[in-house]
């Protein structure tokens, strides 16, 4: 009887304790993390979601997608499987830089972008060649933004000019002035470019 006694007075606070900790950890503590994430920024604590004219979710601010039509901005190749940007599979290829068929992939797409504008004989920036660590990148960098203008602009009938202010609107400083590289966030970019209404031939 006092074994049995003793048994459940050892038990007793266990099983508090076990309560306690859920309560607080399983419910109030994400409760509480939820609702001032909601309350000082929602934007962010909702997956920073871009959305249309319509309201539509379109995409995330965090997350490239995949762009193809040369009146597009096109953003940094990802490797994820089994479709470019897959936010559930992020990763990079792990292939070595004298991996051949890292070789083979990078040709392939500077290849793309010599087809897409021929006319452009400016050295490629590499991270248009190249994927990231995450294969989720929504921004390259300024260069590889200006490298796609003359591109961009004569399939939309735009003035270079046009285009490239749509890129400067889009950059995004180094954080602080210190971390980070500037930056151009594609979605944004391409977002605005149908936005815009083509220059007037008429005089």
């Amino acid at each position: 009887m006092n074994t049995t006694h003793s048994l459940a007075q050892s038990i007793r606070p266990a099983v508090s304790l076990f309560v306690v900790l859920t309560v607080m950890t399983g419910l109030a503590y994400p409760l509480a993390v939820t609702g001032l994430s909601q309350a000082l920024m929602p934007n962010q604590a909702n997956g920073s979601l871009v959305h249309d004219q319509h309201g539509q979710a379109i995409g995330s601010e965090l997350i490239g997608q995949s762009f193809t039509n040369p009146a597009y901005l096109w953003g940094r190749p990802s490797a994820t499987t089994p479709t470019p940007y897959n936010g559930q599979s992020s990763g990079g290829s792990n292939l070595g830089p004298l991996n051949p068929d890292l070789a083979k992939a990078v040709q392939g797409r500077i290849n793309a972008l010599h087809k897409a504008d021929p006319t452009n004989t400016a050295p490629v920036p590499i991270d248009l060649v190249t994927t990231s660590a995450s294969g989720l990148d929504p921004n390259i960098t300024p260069a590889a933004a200006k490298y796609q203008v003359g591109r961009i602009a004569a399939a939309r009938g735009f003035a270079a000019s046009q285009v490239q202010a749509v890129i400067d609107q889009a950059t995004s400083e180094r954080q602080l002035g210190l971390f980070g590289e500037r930056r151009v966030n594609v979605l944004q970019v391409n977002m605005a470019l149908d936005r815009l209404p083509p220059i007037s031939t008429t005089r």
